[in-house]
């Protein structure tokens, strides 16, 4: 299978990297053979027709801060028009999250999607601005869109939601879907106060240097509109959502929680009556009340009753690994669908 990978930041690279370490193991087991015949980041792209040398990519980027001069001389290119017009089946959206317009993402997605790719997406910003439309458009071009790692990383949240609780009716949902936002709560239970805690993040590299959209709720909205949509078949937007971020929790709201044997936890909520993002007081022995940068989410089902699934909700690899079950998923997808194929034919 041939990929177009646009963003060669921390997923790219991991991504790559799962690649060279993993083929033996995804061609003996799973009959993918994948290889990298596009690549674009910020400072330009590398194409080959045949693959491209995935360790010099990867020198190439370290060295260089860009794989733009993979291809000496190619350095003038247009991102959409080598998505449209390289030979490939998927494309993996990689760039940056922007949830003011989902750009570049959204028009990356829009234009594989046109011209009959795959789409393999670890981009929150256009699922959150616009999966209703994406999801149609997806269908009405008979290709795939997969997300696995928009929601955390390499936990296969959705996964288990779709497929394990295939069988039972999900009524509801709730969890932590921010890893550096439960890190400075955590560290708050321990004694800091907000600053502090916000400050010891951005040193642990949790938190980036301008860190609202981890702390103001974004970030959790954005993947609560994906679950909603995926899982319960709600056709929402992050407008849609009643989001209030940590900044105003104090140190004395931590405390106070603590005498009732309660933490206050980001939660993000799922039923009937509300879709928010809030800070919200936990009982220590609620199975979702984690510290740290772990991700934990209860899911409510109608026969079986509740089921939670807690893990690292981010990180390169985690996230480049959820990319890989997307890529196995599509692949099958395509098996099954040429079988159908040649059945009718007979």
């Amino acid at each position: 299978m041939r990929l177009i990978v646009n963003g060669f930041g921390v997923v790219g690279q991991s991504f790559a990297k799962l690649l060279l370490s993993r083929s033996e193991d995804l061609y003996r087991l799973h009959g993918v053979n994948p290889r990298i015949v596009a690549c674009v980041d910020k400072g330009g792209c590398a194409v080959s027709e045949t693959g491209l040398d995935l360790q010099r990519l990867l020198s190439t980027k370290k060295l260089s801060g860009t794989i733009g001069v993979y291809n000496p001389g190619n350095h003038i290119f247009d991102p959409l028009r080598l998505i449209e017009k390289v030979d490939a089946e998927i494309l993996l959206e990689s760039t940056p999250t922007n949830l003011d317009n989902g750009e570049p993402g959204i028009s990356n997605i829009i234009t594989a999607m046109k011209s009959g790719k795959h789409v393999i997406t670890v981009n929150k910003g256009p699922l959150a601005l616009a999966f209703p439309s994406l999801i149609e458009l997806a269908n009405y071009n008979n290709v795939e869109l997969r997300f696995s790692g928009t929601v955390g990383g390499g936990m296969p949240i959705l996964e288990f939601a779709k497929r394990c609780l295939r069988g039972d009716s999900i009524i509801s949902f709730h969890g932590i879907l921010n890893g550096t936002t439960n890190y400075i709560l955590s560290k708050m239970g321990e004694g800091l106060t907000f600053d502090e805690a916000l400050n010891d993040a951005k040193h642990k590299g949790y938190a980036e240097a301008t860190p609202s959209l981890d702390i103001d709720g974004y970030d959790a909205a954005a993947k609560l509109v994906i679950m909603a949509n995926w899982i319960m078949g709600m056709k929402v937007t992050i407008k849609d959502i009643n989001r209030r971020g940590i900044s105003q929790v104090t140190l004395s709201d931590v405390k106070r929680a603590h005498k009732n044997g309660k933490a206050i936890k980001l939660i993000a909520i799922c039923d009937k009556r509300q879709l928010a993002v809030k800070p919200t007081e936990l009982s220590y022995v609620d199975p979702i009340c984690v510290d740290g940068t772990l991700n934990a989410v209860t899911f409510s089902s109608e026969y079986s009753g509740n089921h939670t699934i807690i893990g690292h909700g981010a990180g390169g690899i985690p996230t480049a690994s959820a990319v890989l079950r997307d890529l196995i998923d599509i692949r099958d997808t395509i098996f099954e669908r040429r079988q159908t194929a040649d059945l009718k034919s007979d």
